[in-house]
């Protein structure tokens, strides 16, 4: 049996009975499980919660939705006009997270949840809309197989499962995993695409503190049990690294591991990042004062911030540290006055004179207020 079909058939069962080996113990909000029925909340598989990253008004995508319980948790937090859509390829899973959809819309006044079939490393194609292609123009020689390659291009491009740069979120619980190591690039890939720029990931999963061997990773009981396919924990951080994304911070780590095996520990992080502004470097008098602990910081892009020091920044960086998970760390202060915008990087450790930004407004905290300099 190959692993992705032990995974459906695994997650299958998970779906009609529960399956307490699946899962890692997670102290989720309570008051966001009341209005959940008992049997979503029973058949959950997961290591971590990341509907903690939520904001209101958020669109937000959870890969590798199962039985519906933290989209339903999430619709709660994003509130009226947040959307939260669910991709899983499993139909016992969909099946189950959709029989209370019309109840948890009563409950929460709207709508505003949606369950999709698709691989969350192909966030393009459309599985549901591939299969209703497929019952009438099955494959069964080489010329039928190209046509459906050409239709999987076509749809893929003109009606994606998930547009690109159309969530603000992205969300999983304990699922990166059992994608196969040949698809995981495209994995963190298609994440990447599918955010707006300054868009966030609460990734949960399993990680491991030394790489998997070969012999444990054709096991397919293992890989269907978040063991095998898991993720060593740097190659984590590198793969949304190499990706683009920023900000890249292990944000919660399981200090006991959830299984051992062969003497690799196996435990539960959360991983997020940002996906950021572009690449635009506009100059229009903006700085930022890194406050410490540290003598110094570096990004990214190379830049440095030295602590306490007045550092110039481009409109784009000063809009991804006062407003991204870099905020709490940095004193952004804009110029009363924005020049008119000059194409321009600031080389490391280049100051902003004060008197560029005196009387100009300061975000503190996250947030941007009238300030005096």
């Amino acid at each position: 049996m190959n692993v992705e079909t032990c995974v459906l058939e695994r997650y299958s069962e998970g779906a009609r009975t529960i399956q307490p080996a699946l899962c890692c113990p997670v102290d989720y909000d309570r008051e966001l499980l009341k209005l959940l029925p008992e049997e979503i909340i029973g058949k959950d598989y997961g290591c971590g919660d990341p509907s903690r990253y939520v904001r209101q008004g958020d669109v937000v995508l959870d890969l590798g939705s199962g039985g519906g319980k933290i989209c339903y948790m999430t619709a709660q937090l994003v509130g009226q006009g947040g959307r939260v859509i669910g991709v899983d390829m499993n139909d016992t899973m969909l099946a189950l997270a959709r029989k209370y959809q019309a109840k948890m819309a009563m409950k929460l006044g709207e709508d505003r949840v949606s369950f999709r079939k698709g691989y969350i490393q192909d966030l393009a194609l459309d599985v549901e809309a591939m299969e209703r292609y497929l019952a009438t123009h099955p494959v069964t020689d080489h010329r039928g197989l190209v046509e459906l390659k050409d239709w999987q291009a076509a749809q893929r491009t003109s009606q994606p499962l998930i547009a690109g740069s159309s969530i603000d979120l992205v969300i999983s619980n304990c699922v990166l995993n059992l994608v196969n190591d040949a698809d995981k690039r495209q994995l963190v890939e298609e994440i990447y695409r599918v955010l707006k720029p300054g868009g966030r990931i609460a990734i949960s999963d399993i990680v491991c503190d030394e790489p998997v061997p070969e012999h444990l990773k054709t096991d397919a009981r293992l890989w269907s049990g978040c063991i095998a396919g898991a993720f060593q924990e740097q190659a984590l951080v590198e793969a949304f690294v190499e990706a683009g994304f920023i900000a890249v911070k292990l944000d919660q780590w399981s200090a006991e591991p959830w299984q051992v095996v062969e003497g690799i520990e196996f435990r539960s992080v959360t991983l997020t990042a940002l996906k950021g502004y572009g690449k635009e470097c506009l100059d229009r008098g903006h700085a930022v004062i890194y406050r410490g602990p540290y003598a110094e910081v570096r990004d990214e892009e190379g830049h440095i911030f030295p602590r306490g020091q007045r550092i110039a920044v481009c409109e784009r960086s000063f809009r991804t540290i006062t407003e991204g998970p870099y905020c709490e760390d940095f004193i952004g202060i804009a110029p009363a006055i924005l020049t008119e915008p000059v194409p321009w990087c600031a080389p490391p450790n280049t100051v902003r004179p004060p008197s560029i930004t005196k009387g100009g407004r300061q975000a503190v905290g996250c947030a941007v207020s009238a300030a005096c300099c």
